[in-house]
């Protein structure tokens, strides 16, 4: 079974566009490595909750919306080594600095996730 990342993270909207553009440039950059499939979600119907929501995930403040990333690789070792490679992209340090990012990487949050059930 296939192996999912899952990114979750809060972007302001002015500046979807800078994020969509940053989005697209990582995609290609782990499509190229090997990645199956890469995908980017911005949320429609996500509303606060009582305990917990995506909203409350990522601490939403007035004016952003919640985006949710999905990297898909064949298997874990595969995602590992996929992982190796774009984290070694030289293509991939100018987007990784703090201050030239278009969200708030400190309320960003991820994981990786074994696909159980796929119809």
């Amino acid at each position: 079974m296939a192996y999912v990342d899952i990114c979750v993270l809060p972007v302001p909207k002015k500046n979807l566009d800078a994020y969509r553009s940053l989005a697209r440039k990582m995609g290609k950059i782990w499509r190229e490595h090997g990645a199956l499939a890469y995908a980017e979600y911005m949320a429609d119907d996500v509303k606060p909750g009582k305990r917990t929501s995506f909203p409350q995930s990522v601490k939403l403040k007035p004016g952003e919306v919640v985006w949710v990333s999905r990297i898909v690789c064949r298997s874990r070792r595969h995602r590992d080594g996929v992982f190796a490679k774009v984290m070694s992209d030289k293509r991939l340090r100018p987007m990784m600095n703090p201050k030239a990012m278009p969200f708030d990487a400190r309320r960003m949050f991820f994981g990786g996730f074994k696909v159980v059930i796929d119809l």
